[in-house]
């Protein structure tokens, strides 16, 4: 069966609500608003501000990890700081999820490479989730949308590295790369499963660099904004934001596609579309 990932052409806070409503999906208790909180000199992460009716709509705490690298945002203490700094907690309360340990395993007993998941603790404050993802190149995954987010992004410092060397940690930067990317699928259905599905995922295709919000240097965007999407099947969602990459007649759109390729970014969906929590097969339906 196909799964459905809604689709709206103008990029606007009112339109992240509205596509919301479109799931027909209520999030029920307290609500998990992932997002990536952007690293210090980065241009394109997207603003807390934009973000403020769609998270005053679910009545949700902004919640982020720890980084596994040097930076703005590899402790609690300077993760803290930056999201001062990036005016996150102007808007919202903000709970970094891995502040303090231990960690939680999650159990991924299909797993391809891993068979656990180590997430902050302080996931287990959460009844539901909702994932928003800025969806763009990246560095090592060669794209960054919602199974990014709900593997790396979730993951704690520790479980990041243990993703990134496929479950030796010390391996985190010289692993098989196609291990690493297999491990991001493991890891994504974990946390999707968690919840127990009550998740929701939205990706905005604006800013799209060939880098990711996590580069403090990063290129300026390639190609022109393509919309917002959303669905419950974050396979299909990431399926389509590829698709519409491809499609798009953007001149700009061909240095996307050759970092999308050049790290066989792909083979994550393809990956996941194998361990049961969703499908690559989807309707595309456009909101006016």
């Amino acid at each position: 069966m196909k799964s459905k990932v809604y689709f709206m052409k103008e990029i606007t806070s009112d339109n992240l609500v509205k596509i919301y409503h479109a799931l027909n999906k209520e999030l029920p208790g307290k609500v998990a608003i992932k997002v990536h909180s952007g690293e210090a000199g980065n241009q394109n992460y997207l603003r807390p501000s934009f973000f403020k009716q769609i998270v005053d709509e679910v009545k949700g705490t902004i919640v982020e990890c720890n980084t596994a690298y040097d930076g703005a945002r590899n402790t609690t203490e300077k993760h803290l700081q930056l999201m001062k700094e990036h005016e996150w907690n102007k808007y919202f309360k903000v709970d970094i999820l891995d502040s303090e340990g231990p960690d939680i395993e999650l159990n991924i007993p299909n797993g391809k490479v891993i068979k656990k998941d180590y997430i902050g603790k302080n996931i287990k404050n959460y009844d539901s989730c909702l994932v928003l993802s800025h969806f763009k190149g990246h560095p090592m995954g060669g794209y960054g949308g919602a199974l990014k987010q709900l593997s790396i992004g979730f993951a704690s410092s520790y479980g990041k590295t243990y993703i990134h060397g496929a479950g030796k940690p010390e391996e985190k930067w010289t692993a098989n790369h196609d291990k690493f990317l297999e491990s991001m699928a493991d890891a994504a259905s974990s946390v999707h499963q968690y919840f127990k599905g009550n998740i929701c995922y939205i990706n905005i295709m604006c800013n799209m660099s060939v880098d990711c919000d996590c580069c403090a240097v990063a290129e300026d965007p390639c190609m022109e904004d393509i919309g917002i999407l959303a669905s419950t099947d974050p396979i299909a969602l990431d399926q389509a934001c590829i698709d519409l990459v491809y499609q798009s007649k953007d001149p700009g759109r061909n240095h996307l596609v050759e970092r999308i390729e050049s790290r066989n970014g792909r083979h994550t969906i393809d990956v996941a579309s194998t361990l049961g929590f969703g499908t690559k097969e989807y309707e595309l339906i456009e909101i006016k």
